[in-house]
């Protein structure tokens, strides 16, 4: 059913947990204004606020556009900096705007939601393949969706569930608030609020509407093998048992895209075979036509290998282009702060090699993880060799550095092995 009043359970209750989610530890926005100067006067803050949007009074500000490197340096990412005001104000909406449409929204879509993690669909995608023995597998890109986001079908899906006057002249707002770089202001009629806690909802709604509720009472029911999507925000794979079922989805895909005012990347979408092998071990393999290929879905490359019990099983590891990353991170974070004391490089260092862990460790990916601890072993004892002109960190002493001082082990974290012993 359509709701058409929802702002009466924002209040300064609901401001204060909204302020309570809301990172702190950002960068400021056009205004300049910090978490430690707002929490001087919080209550005060959130109640003028909070009158502000009931009564239609407030202005979204623009955000303030930064560009950082990307991949290897050589190209910049925009991102988007809201102010900490318009962070609070946006996790409110959002808030209930997640309250609405999480009973709305399908099984297939994780990303952004409360509950769901990128593990759970790696997760779901690996029983998938083994239960069907591979097959074919989809995996689409949506080029550049979150800046060519249509205003006009957004309003048209929000208008299916949420009609409250208030939170939606206040979604009217942001999408039109527009962009500080360099001192220029720039509006756009496309996107959605770069950088903006509610960014991720209105994104889920749109796509919600455009691929998963298509795909479950359209394109599903008319398959004739098994099929199953995941989507994980503007990341979808569709894996098929049918060739047939995957090449006809294919052929429809960019019509459905571009009836929303989306377009499919040609050069990053792919179908990809990866029907399970049948040769045996030991034996001379046959002559395929295509061998099963790869993919790379959330960060991880998945191709057919052999367990330890000599079975073929989808093995995933950490995608080349994310390892050379991380570990180009890593020597450019030790060159920076080869002059801090060891014990806080050990400490940050540490850091950053549970957080590598955090993500990518899955079962399977034990050799990616190792050598990404290895390559932040020997970026740690290259640079402290580096600290004067005389070379003094040999790798014997660097060893001995490390009994005081050792990097937290290459550890699968998310390993079913790790999980199956836990009482």
């Amino acid at each position: 059913m359509v709701i058409t009043t929802l702002s009466h359970h924002i209040d300064i209750v609901w401001m204060h947990e909204a302020y309570r989610q809301t990172r702190k530890d950002g960068a400021a926005g056009v205004d300049g204004v910090t978490a430690e100067e707002y929490e001087r006067s919080l209550g005060e803050n959130l109640e003028e606020l909070l009158n502000r949007f009931k009564t239609g009074r407030y202005k979204a500000p623009p955000v303030r556009r930064v560009n950082i490197p990307k991949g290897d340096g050589k190209k910049t990412r925009p991102i988007g900096i809201p102010t900490l005001e318009d962070k609070v104000l946006q996790r409110a909406v959002a808030m209930v705007l997640e309250a609405i449409y999480e009973q709305d929204f399908e099984d297939c879509s994780y990303g952004f939601r409360p509950g769901r993690s990128p593990h759970q669909v790696l997760e779901l995608l690996w029983k998938g393949l083994m239960d069907m023995g591979g097959g074919w597998v989809l995996d689409l890109d949506i080029k550049g969706f979150f800046d060519n986001l249509d205003h006009g079908h957004l309003r048209g899906f929000l208008d299916k569930r949420v009609r409250d006057g208030v939170i939606r002249r206040a979604i009217d707002k942001w999408l039109k608030a527009g962009v500080m770089e360099d001192g220029r202001l720039t509006r756009s009629t496309m996107g959605t609020p770069q950088g903006g806690v509610v960014s991720p909802i209105l994104a889920n709604v749109y796509l919600h509407e455009v691929i998963d509720t298509w795909w479950e009472r359209e394109v599903k029911p008319r398959m004739r093998g098994k099929s199953f999507m995941l989507r994980f925000a503007d990341d979808v794979v569709m894996v098929f048992s049918e060739g047939k079922d995957a090449r006809r989805v294919l052929e429809v895909l960019p019509k459905r895209l571009a009836k929303y005012g989306l377009t499919m990347s040609p050069e990053k979408t792919r179908l990809v075979e990866f029907r399970r092998p049948t040769w045996r071990a030991g034996t001379k393999r046959p002559e395929w036509k295509e061998q099963p290929g790869t993919f790379d879905f959330l960060g991880f490359t998945h191709s057919w290998g052999k367990s330890r019990k000599g079975r073929w099983t989808v093995v995933r590891r950490t995608s080349a282009s994310r390892l050379k990353r991380a570990m180009k991170a890593i020597w450019l974070w030790c060159q920076r702060n080869r002059h801090r004391k060891v014990p806080e490089q050990h400490r940050q260092l540490s850091a950053k090699v549970r957080g590598h862990c955090a993500y990518y460790g899955i079962t399977g990916n034990s050799k990616s993880l190792q050598k990404f601890r290895t390559q932040a072993e020997r970026a740690w004892r290259f640079w402290l060799n580096r600290r004067s002109q005389r070379a003094k960190m040999t790798w014997r002493r660097f060893n001995l550095l490390k009994l005081r001082y050792p990097l937290p082990p290459a550890r699968a974290i998310h390993s079913v092995y790790f999980s199956a012993a836990k009482p």
